[in-house]
Formats: structure tokens, C-alpha cells, sequence
């Protein structure tokens, strides 16, 4: 839902009428999640899909239907009904979609304009949508209701997060490419010539140590660091504190020469009073001056380097998509491999009433 949120919110502050279709329930192979939206003006401008193509024909024609009528219903598409050939649904799953009118000034139009003004502050919240009974399509904000209830919750405002340290070519690349699928970018780098909103536009650009803002970041399963600096001083630090973290993927940029010499660094104790530690060095002003503690053999398992899938590119957009092609698989738990050289179906089987 959040990819549609912004154009829809413009539509509810103009006050045009419009229909918004949201997948609410997956059975088997489905090519999207719950909580994938598309929405169709009253003049026919559509926007997002809930299929990835195989229904979207069907469910327009729907969502225009909804306008005129001003009801809401539940379609179900299945590869086996007498209707999934002629919509082309070929996948195997079963999807409900639900559609519902959004009328101007509406309560349906002032939920999308809240959810749109959240999500884009990255302020998580929960959107209830009742798929059954009288109050069918009706929408409930930070209220989950029970399962009983003929409901599906979608969390918005939570973002994966991708966290890129080194303000260099690849992370402009990789900024832009993730940005476009979804992810909230922070770009950390100390030195202000390169660390500037006009190279990252969309990101959250962070002038500072890495190690120091990666020490007090919040990071969970769902976020990812990417060190790309090729400075020791900069990417041993930032490694030592994202490895440390709860992020769900590390990787970082080098050959597997400068890799070697880099696991050795960070097996190694180091002192924040050694050689080095000058007023230029990431580790003054820490106030410790403590020993750092090697890097456990279970924290190293967890780095990716050198960082990204073999694709075989070389340009710093090349180089970004085999990156992200990484994070992506390590996120899913897929193996990255070319699906011609799978078996079973291309999408994992999902049985789902909520959304993240």
C-alpha cells in the first residue's frame, strides 16, 4: 500500500473520487503480499497493482464499478475458478482483493491522507481494513481488531532500512535503486563535501562517524549496512559496531585480498589511544580509550564480503543492483540462484491476513 499512498493522498486533498483495491488475503503462490494496492481515479488514471499483472484488468473494472456504486466488495481470483483464465491469473494461488470507494472528504479519504503523512515520517502504524460483515471496506487506524473479526492489518511506517556508509559513487547508486524499492536510506560519511542532500536526494544524510552513529542506531533484522568507504579507518570501526548490532545484513565493499587484511583488523584487539587515534581519527573523542574487543568468529559469519551477487557488472549502478539483488535475497531467505534452475513454484507459498 505505501507505494500507491502518496499519489493517493494527493487525490483525497483535491478531492477527486477514486477506488482503492487491497489485496487482503494469499493462498499458495502469489506473486505480491498482503496489503498490495493499485487505486483508479474516476477518469480512469490507475496506479500500483495486487497481482503483478494477472488480474489487474479484472479488479480496474472494479474499482470503477465501486466509484459509480459507492459500495465495497471482496473479489476472489483462483488459477482454478472458470474466471482465472480470462483475467490471466496462471500462478497457482488464490487472492481476495477487497475494493472500496474513496469519496471526497470522506473518512476513507482522511485515513489516506494520515496514513500518507506517517509513513512518510517513518512513524509505524496499523491499518485495519474489515473485509466482512456490514461494515465491509471500512477502514480502522492503530486499532487491530481479532481474527474473528473478518479483518487484515497492514503495518506502514516501517520501511526496511538500508544504513550506507561511505558517501561515494556506488552509494549514490545504491541509494537511488533502493530508495525506488522501498527502503528508507540513511547516508553516513564525516567529510560534508560528499555527505550532501543534493547527491542523495530522498536519503537521510548523516555527517558523522560511522562507528559513532552506527553505535547508536537502531537496527533490527529488517535493516541493512553497507560499508563501501575502501578508508580502514573509517570501515574497521563502523564494521566492528554494525556487526555488533541486531542488523539483519552486513556487507562491505573491497576485494578478497583487502578482505583477508580486513578480518585480520577486526579479529584483532585495538586501542582507541593507539597509533592513529589523533584528532583526525574516528576513535578521539570517544571518551573511553578502552580496549576494543576482537570480533567474535559468530559476528565474521555474518559479514558479506566482497559485498553483492555475481552479476558481472562493473558500473557503480550495476554494482548497486548486485547489491541489493544480495540484501534482497538475504531478507527472503532465498538463495540468489536463477530461477530456471529452481523447481516448484516462483513464489513462496503465503497463507496471510497481516501485513508488514
Amino acid at each position: 500500500m505505501r507505494g500507491i499512498l502518496p499519489i493517493a493522498a494527493e487525490w483525497a486533498r483535491a478531492g477527486r473520487p477514486f477506488a482503492m483495491a487491497t489485496l487482503v488475503a494469499v493462498s499458495g503462490s502469489a506473486p505480491r503480499e498482503v496489503g498490495a494496492s493499485l487505486i483508479v481515479s474516476a477518469e480512469g488514471e490507475v496506479f500500483g497493482n495486487v497481482s503483478g499483472g494477472c488480474v489487474e484488468g479484472a479488479v480496474y473494472e472494479q474499482c470503477l464499478e465501486a466509484i459509480r456504486s459507492g459500495t465495497a466488495s471482496v473479489e476472489t481470483f483462483g488459477y482454478s475458478s472458470a474466471e482465472a483464465f480470462s483475467v490471466g491469473l496462471s500462478c497457482g494461488g488464490v487472492i481476495e482483493v477487497l475494493v472500496r470507494p474513496i469519496p471526497p472528504g470522506g473518512v476513507a479519504a482522511r485515513d489516506v491522507l494520515l496514513l500518507a503523512e506517517r509513513e512518510a515520517r517513518a512513524m509505524q502504524v496499523t491499518y485495519t481494513l474489515l473485509v466482512e460483515g456490514a461494515d465491509l471496506g471500512r477502514g480502522v487506524i492503530d486499532q487491530t481488531a481479532p481474527p474473528s473479526s473478518g479483518a487484515v492489518t497492514i503495518t506502514l511506517g516501517s520501511p526496511p532500512r538500508l544504513i550506507l556508509v561511505g558517501a561515494v559513487e556506488f552509494a549514490v547508486a545504491l541509494s537511488r535503486i533502493a530508495i525506488a524499492a522501498g527502503m528508507r536510506v540513511t547516508v553516513v560519511d564525516p567529510r560534508e563535501v560528499f555527505a550532501t542532500a543534493a547527491r542523495f536526494p530522498g536519503a537521510d544524510v548523516v555527517v558523522a562517524w560511522p562507528h559513532r552513529y552506527l553505535e547508536s542506531a537502531e537496527a533490527d533484522a529488517r535493516t541493512a549496512v553497507c560499508v563501501l568507504t575502501h578508508d580502514p579507518k573509517l570501515d574497521v570501526p563502523a564494521l566492528r559496531a554494525a556487526l555488533a548490532s541486531d542488523a539483519g545484513y552486513v556487507g562491505v565493499m573491497g576485494s578478497r585480498q583487502t578482505h583477508e587484511e580486513r578480518l585480520e583488523r577486526l579479529a584483532a584487539e585495538s586501542s582507541g589511544a593507539g597509533a592513529g587515534s589523533g584528532s583526525g581519527s574516528p576513535e578521539s573523542g570517544s571518551g573511553s580509550g578502552s580496549a576494543k574487543q576482537p570480533v567474535s568468529a559468530e559476528q565474521l559469519e555474518r559479514l558479506r564480503s566482497p559485498i553483492g551477487l555475481d552479476l558481472g557488472g562493473r558500473s557503480p549502478e550495476e554494482t548497486a543492483l548486485s547489491i541489493l539483488a544480495e540484501i534482497v535475497a538475504d531478507r527472503h531467505g532465498a538463495s540468489g540462484r536463477r530461477l530456471s534452475e529452481l523447481s516448484g513454484p516462483v513464489h513462496r507459498p503465503l497463507d496471510a491476513r497481516v501485513a508488514s
